[in-house]
């Protein structure tokens, strides 16, 4: 009987812990914290949220005021999704990573601030998972911003279960509202209440549970890291006409304004994937040397063409362009009005020729 009893109780208890975790939506094997909060920074399962699903064990109904209909994430439904996952790291600060429309909030702060309110455990869940006491959450809250996602991104989200908050990979589709801080971080995502960290392992093979969405590419998914700097405002991209939006930090849409100085590109330029963020600035620097340089090549192999400078020493932008090339920089070769002096005792008439087709030139 005492063994019968001894393997019930263990069935039961493996039965528990599973729901649990079901209920949670964390992956196999994580590691509690001292908080308590099942950490899976490393688990190998993402969890698929499209934008209108709450997901598992969400905190609080959706605060959400994105649009309903998004349009498609990533690439065209004709183009087949690649077989190998990649997540490229963003930082917060890029131009265009985040959307919304103009004087409109992608969240109801308020509204989440009660509701966290009213679930005093919810609450102090919440606040251990965003490492902030639960009598700071209506501050903290007010401090971050609500815009949507330009694009998948994974985060480490954490839904609410046995009193505690339990930690998960996810991938957030693209048209997600989510609160953000001054580092561009998100850290609220709106369709549940649930907190954001920083995503776990970005790349590698890993499974991915849930519904795919049309677009859906596991090789155009963005990471993101803090910005260099916590900044005053965001710049966003405006889904209503294609043009910027500079949204001050904090603020729920009412004071947006034009960017006095906007990102050289258009708003739905394809600039995140391969390149984080940055517009393809590295083409333009390389003619500009090659500009001042270009006249210098013909005249390189006959040795009469620096002396149009009358012996003065060559232009400047030149010799800093061959100072970036060691094999060609400061050949003494290269400086014409000493090389010509030395060998005129020997030969005066073939040096006399020389330079009298230099100068007269």
């Amino acid at each position: 009987m005492r063994s019968l009893r001894r393997i019930r109780r263990t069935a039961l208890a493996a039965l528990s812990a599973g729901v649990l975790l079901a209920v949670a939506g964390c992956a196999e094997g994580g590691d509690r914290t001292a908080k308590g909060t099942t950490g899976t920074a490393e688990a190998k399962d993402v969890l698929l949220q499209p934008l209108a699903s709450p997901g598992p064990g969400p905190f609080t109904a959706s605060t959400a005021r994105a649009p309903a209909s998004p349009a498609p994430s990533a690439t065209p439904d004709s183009a087949p999704p690649s077989a190998t996952r990649t997540v490229h790291r963003v930082s917060g600060a890029a131009p265009g990573l985040y959307s919304g429309s103009r004087s409109v909030a992608a969240c109801d702060v308020e509204r989440q601030t009660r509701l966290l309110a009213d679930d005093k455990d919810k609450g102090r869940a919440f606040a251990e998972a965003s490492d902030i006491e639960a009598v700071q959450i209506p501050g903290y809250l007010k401090s971050l911003t609500p815009v949507v996602l330009s694009v998948d991104t994974q985060v480490t989200n954490h839904g609410y279960g046995g009193g505690s908050a339990t930690a998960f990979q996810a991938v957030l589709q693209a048209g997600t509202a989510v609160l953000v801080d001054g580092r561009g971080m998100p850290r609220v995502r709106c369709a549940c209440g649930n907190p954001l960290k920083p995503a776990g392992t970005a790349d590698g093979k890993a499974a991915h549970r849930g519904e795919r969405w049309p677009g859906y590419d596991p090789a155009r998914v963005a990471a993101v890291d803090p910005g260099p700097r916590a900044a005053t405002s965001l710049i966003i991209a405006d889904t209503d006409d294609n043009t910027w939006i500079q949204r001050t930090v904090g603020d729920s849409g009412g004071r947006d304004r034009t960017p006095d100085d906007p990102p050289p590109f258009e708003p739905d330029a394809e600039l995140l994937f391969p390149s984080p963020g940055r517009p393809t600035e590295s083409a333009p620097p390389e003619p500009t040397p090659s500009d001042p340089s270009a006249p210098r090549e013909p005249t390189d192999p006959g040795p009469g063409e620096p002396s149009d400078d009358s012996g003065d020493p060559p232009p400047g932008d030149p010799w800093e362009f061959e100072e970036g090339v060691p094999d060609v920089a400061p050949e003494p070769t290269q400086v014409f009005p000493a090389e010509p002096d030395e060998p005129a005792a020997p030969d005066e008439e073939p040096m006399e020729a020389g330079l009298g087709d230099g100068f007269t030139g």
